[in-house]
């Protein structure tokens, strides 16, 4: 089912993100982690549907995404960092995604750590604390570091970040591709769930290094997009 929802708020989380609120359907539910095919309420825009998750959780008054544009691309993200209040977007219903099964490590590169967001929140929310997971997230460079402050706030949360594009970044920020010898000296491959969310080429080769280091497929949670 299509619903019209009208932007109420735009603001920028790094150079090129931002952070969008809606007004929410009553009858829009959905879990979080979950995706939602969204198009521009426009001429020439109605049928270029893109994926996104919410990182607003079910229960709030909003309905919330944090976007990455990529203004080269000529594309939906590119309008899509220019809305101003008012704007009008489309979405279908929520489908597949990832989904949360129990604490364990979350892997992320760049946009790829939105599916986490509402995850974690809701976690948070019931439990208390987020103990016994580690947030693992690659951007190019520091600046391009999404929600950074949300996540460090998160009581019982352990953050790694790594830039890869970015020589000189602040003290305990990695500086490593998210290989093999990098999960070796993060994760303990014997406990917990692996998470791993971001760009095609970037979750096959985690997914590899995970399996090389003795994690079995019961316990890598990637993106169910049936």
């Amino acid at each position: 089912m299509s619903r019209t929802l009208t932007l109420k708020k735009i603001e920028p989380v790094t150079p090129d993100t931002h952070r969008l609120w809606f007004e929410k359907p009553d009858d829009l539910d959905y879990t979080p982690g979950q995706a939602i095919d969204l198009a521009l309420d426009r001429d020439n825009w109605r049928e270029e549907k893109r994926p996104f998750t919410p990182v607003s959780l079910p229960g709030e008054d909003t309905l919330q995404f944090v976007i990455k544009s990529y203004p080269d691309h000529n594309g939906v993200t590119e309008q899509i960092g220019r809305m101003q209040p008012g704007d009008r977007i489309l979405i279908d219903d929520p489908w597949g995604a990832i989904s949360d099964e129990g604490p364990g490590w979350f892997i992320a590169g760049g946009a790829g750590v939105t599916p986490f967001v509402a995850i974690l929140r809701q976690r948070l929310e019931e439990r208390g604390t987020l103990s016994g997971s580690t947030l693992i997230f690659s951007n190019k460079t520091e600046k391009d570091i999404i929600l950074r402050d949300t996540f460090d706030a998160m009581p019982g949360l352990k953050t790694v970040y790594t830039v890869t594009g970015d020589p000189d970044p602040s003290p305990g920020i990695e500086t490593r591709r998210i290989d093999r010898a990098f999960l070796a000296d993060h994760v303990d491959p014997k406990t917990g769930r692996f998470y791993v969310c971001g760009p095609e080429p970037m979750i096959e080769d985690v997914v590899k290094a995970l399996k090389d280091l003795g994690v079995g497929d019961s316990r890598i949670v990637v993106e169910d997009l049936d």
